[in-house]
């Protein structure tokens, strides 16, 4: 495929920052492009563009296999929608990170599509220009300005789809209003007939800004010219294929299987053609007759393949064969719940694993995602000289930050809040933490063990970890006490909060939960009361005795 590529964009005036934001992705044949453009209105329209942007092109770029462009599409945007929409409303009260969104998939010689708002998509074929894309506006007269869909400003969305069999020569134009609403369709029509560039469309609309000063906006496009289709294969799905028995000796692909690893027998000890140790998982056997089983496992395939940190075991899908399973990095170390079995963890190695868990959960925030089932089941543990260091294990249910309400998860690592139907944050996972860090020094859960299908009561306050470990320093004490606290607003508001404290010992403010006794919150004054109380009573007997 001869495809040349151009973007361009503009602020509405000089010194000015653009709300708009736009990426062009093309590798092997497929072109991912994105437009968005932040609403005005609010006060994080920019960020919302630029966040939308860059997850919708990375999320396209490595979606799973066995999704086709249009489901991927439709996927990815709900995922993005929720994460602003719920970012907003925990951060502010009301939605703010508003912004409308167009993408194109360019593949197998097809154009798959979708917009959400007012930046239009359209195709320019043989003199002729057809819009793709919807506008979410109000059809009243005098409210055409304003949408009736945005990425972020409600927890669902509807947006527009469109697919169009592409042919040698086309013109396909990503804009944000400030272009669309600038130029008219004849104008538009002739520009992209003449095969402009998106510089030049752009400077185009700034000329008209002199004697139509109203206009005035941020202004950007992007212009793909597919010169050469060339031979389009089309893309070919790779369907999952669930097996159901799995035994020893038995060879998929250039893998054989030695030994299960866990219970269910869906986790395997294989070895590859050379010889060496590889980890298959395979797809629950379920997943065959569940859907909702089948995808799960679909998104954790993918989640596993992108991760691209010393912190997690690394993964990939083989680009050959059939689609049955993923492969692991196979390392011979027991996790933490099998090392807790022998004693709780020391002081310095459980300073590191608190280390590691947030520099984790960070890597997996960076990209809007949290792993929501911290526990020792999922780290391991690998000792060497040097030291200890963890991994983490099991992104089965890792989810977008913000965008799961059950209770999906281990009960008795879940933050209270997750009880009542919040939404999973760096606040809920900060909590899991706590109670992964509590449990490693202490080898006890500070709340007990919580049933599935129980609804627990957090009224009582746990007992502080030095209490069950009195080589836990204060300071330490203080830190895991507020990442469980109860009160979401007490606690640790970031993974980088609770990192500072760590790596700042001396400036760990004593943290004291609602409803603690006076002698773990203020020991001074507990010990002076008490000997004003106790020489009272010894004043009081020397006056009775005294008396007689």
């Amino acid at each position: 495929m001869k495809l040349q590529v151009t973007h361009h964009g503009v602020a509405r005036a000089d010194g000015e920052k653009s709300e708009d934001a736009m990426r062009v992705l093309q590798r092997d044949d497929r072109v991912i492009a994105a437009l968005a453009d932040g609403l005005g209105s609010s006060r994080q329209g920019g960020e919302a563009a630029q966040r939308a942007v860059a997850m919708m092109v990375d999320y396209l770029h490595a979606r799973p296999q066995a999704w086709s462009p249009r489901r991927a599409l439709a996927e990815f945007v709900q995922q993005i929608n929720q994460v602003l929409h719920q970012e907003s409303l925990l951060q502010r009260g009301e939605p703010e990170l508003l912004c409308t969104l167009s993408v194109v998939v360019i593949e197998g010689g097809v154009l798959y599509g979708l917009n959400v708002g007012d930046s239009p998509v359209l195709v320019w074929r043989q003199g002729k220009l057809r819009q793709l894309s919807q506008h979410h506006v109000m059809d009243q007269a005098g409210m055409e300005h304003v949408l009736t869909q945005a990425v972020g400003l409600a927890r669902e969305l509807a947006p527009a789809h469109f697919e169009l069999s592409l042919e040698d020569g086309d013109v396909v134009l990503l804009c944000s209003d400030g272009v669309g609403n600038a130029l008219s369709r004849e104008r538009l029509c002739e520009l992209l007939g003449r095969r402009i560039a998106a510089r030049a469309l752009v400077h185009t609309v700034t000329e008209t800004w002199q004697e139509h000063p109203e206009l005035r906006d941020d202004a950007s496009a992007i212009v793909l010219d597919l010169l050469e289709l060339g031979h389009q294969p089309g893309h070919s799905l790779r369907e999952l294929e669930v097996l159901q028995n799995l035994l020893p000796g038995d060879r998929h692909d250039s893998f054989t299987l030695v030994r299960p690893l866990h219970e269910g027998g869906r986790v395997w000890l294989a070895t590859d053609a050379a010889g060496q140790s590889q980890v298959l998982k395979f797809p629950p056997a379920d997943a065959a007759d569940d859907e909702q089983r089948r995808e799960a496992f679909l998104r954790e395939l993918w989640h596993a393949s992108r991760m691209d940190s010393p912190d997690f075991v690394r993964a990939h899908v083989p680009l050959e064969g059939s689609l049955r399973y993923y492969v692991l990095e196979y390392i011979q170390a027991p996790t933490l719940r099998e090392t807790l079995k022998h004693g709780h963890l020391r002081v310095e190695e459980g300073i590191e694993l608190a280390r590691f868990l947030l520099r984790a959960a960070q890597y997996l925030l960076s990209r809007d995602h949290v792993h929501g089932d911290i526990k020792p089941e999922n780290i391991l543990v690998l000792r060497a000289p040097e030291g200890v260091s963890f991994r983490m294990l099991d992104l089965g249910s890792t989810a977008g930050v913000l965008s799961v309400h059950s209770r999906a998860g281990t009960p008795s690592y879940l933050a209270p809040e997750r009880f009542e139907g919040a939404a999973v944050s760096e606040r809920t996972e900060i909590f899991s933490i706590g109670v992964t860090l509590h449990e490693a020094l202490t080898g006890a859960l500070p709340f007990g063990e919580i049933e599935r299908f129980q609804t627990p009561r957090f009224d009582r306050l746990p007992r502080r970890p030095s209490q069950r470990n009195r080589a836990i320093p204060g300071w330490l004490d203080c830190v895991i006490q507020r990442a469980l606290s109860v009160d979401t607003a007490t606690r640790h508001q970031s993974f980088s909060e609770m990192a500072y404290e760590l790596d700042n010992p001396d400036k760990v403010v004593p943290f004291h939960a609602h409803g603690e006794p006076l002698r773990h919150r203020n020991q001074v004054l507990f010990y002076k009361i008490l000997s004003a109380v106790l020489l009272a009573c010894v004043l009081v007997l020397t006056w009775l005795l005294v008396r007689r």
